[in-house]
């Protein structure tokens, strides 16, 4: 019979030849990933929480959470492969200790885990989670605290699509819209740049609002009018006449933009003689340029649009860059006072 003492010094044995196996693997993951271009790190919970600008949490309770959507670390992200392998030798102690206790009676306890998005941030348990990986586990238990974003988060993003993330979260910060339309569908652009066209778009709807109104009209308030106004009716256009399915490397965020750049175009070619046309009549131009077959229901839509110039949305954003760095200024100006 097998004391206990001697069944813990067996799983020990076997945690470390485990461990070497794991560093071997690890070595050669970080050479693939290297030649594929993939990241080689796991994801930083302080770097994608400022970069998203993270700030609220709340506690989801014990889960089981799938394994592999633990892709990132609070502190170790630098220790570790991107699929939980150890990259140092001088782990070995504590991963076989660890590796030990998983196989013995107890188990191992529940990890902490932070949730963003899609994706899951070891906050306590770095070294259980690389054990449960490498024995194959498909999920582990965990205390799960989640902080909500609207941006689209899923393991294995590399490091452009972080930076693509970071200009919708800052887009979103700006505009207000994750208060005001807190289930506002993600307005995603594949050239993240344009974020500042939407934004001109914005301010040019502030500045129908207040005209309309006689008052002045806040940035969030603007933008929750364009959203429900402008965009959304232009984005279930698209949906209800499936028109990704002709251009699958636009996302709805970019055909919104073609549609207002062709709307664009069409009323600054054609001055004042431009004849009054809507997103539906730029739906059927975007057909028609691809030869592709118009639905008889879309030629009958009877929708109303908001149509923008080019000089007008590079007009409205600049006033508002401007109003931005001379309150920045003041700030500092105040600051130095005092």
């Amino acid at each position: 019979m097998v004391s206990g003492d001697e069944s813990q010094q067996v799983r020990l044995m076997e945690g470390i030849s485990a461990f070497q196996s794991a560093r071997m693997r690890a070595f050669w993951d970080d050479i693939l990933n290297h030649l594929r271009g993939k990241p080689a790190e796991l994801l930083s919970f302080d770097d994608v929480k400022e970069r998203l600008r993270l700030r609220e949490e709340s506690y989801k309770g014990l889960q089981n959470v799938p394994i592999d959507q633990i892709a990132g670390s609070v502190g170790r992200y630098r220790d570790f492969t991107s699929s939980f392998l150890p990259k140092s030798g001088k782990m070995q102690e504590r991963w076989s200790r660890v590796y030990a206790e998983a196989n013995g009676m107890r188990g191992l306890p529940p990890i902490e885990l932070y949730k963003v998005g899609d994706v899951y941030f070891v906050r306590d348990g770095n070294h259980r989670v690389s054990v449960a990986r490498r024995m194959g586990a498909k999920t582990i238990e965990a205390h799960v605290t989640e902080l909500q974003t609207p941006i689209e988060l899923h393991p294995g993003m590399s490091a452009q699509e972080l930076d693509d993330a970071a200009c919708y979260a800052d887009f979103v910060t700006v505009t207000g819209l994750q208060r005001t339309r807190p289930h506002h569908q993600p307005i995603i652009l594949s050239e993240p740049s344009r974020y500042s066209d939407l934004l001109g778009h914005i301010h040019l709807q502030r500045s129908f609002l207040e005209k309309a109104r006689g008052q002045e009209v806040s940035i969030e308030e603007a933008a929750a009018d364009w959203y429900d106004n402008v965009y959304r009716p232009a984005v279930s256009l698209i949906r209800k006449y499936d028109m990704l399915q002709h251009d699958s490397n636009r996302t709805e965020g970019d055909l919104y933009l073609w549609l207002v750049d062709h709307l664009s175009e069409v009323k600054e070619a054609y001055g004042n003689q431009a004849p009054a046309r809507t997103f539906s009549d730029a739906l059927v131009d975007f057909l028609a340029e691809r030869r592709i077959p118009v639905p008889k229901d879309l030629l009958q839509e009877d929708d109303s649009s908001v149509i923008l110039t080019r000089p007008e949305v590079k007009r409205m954003l600049e006033e508002y860059q401007e109003r931005e760095r001379i309150a920045e200024a003041v700030g500092v100006e105040n600051g130095s006072i005092h």
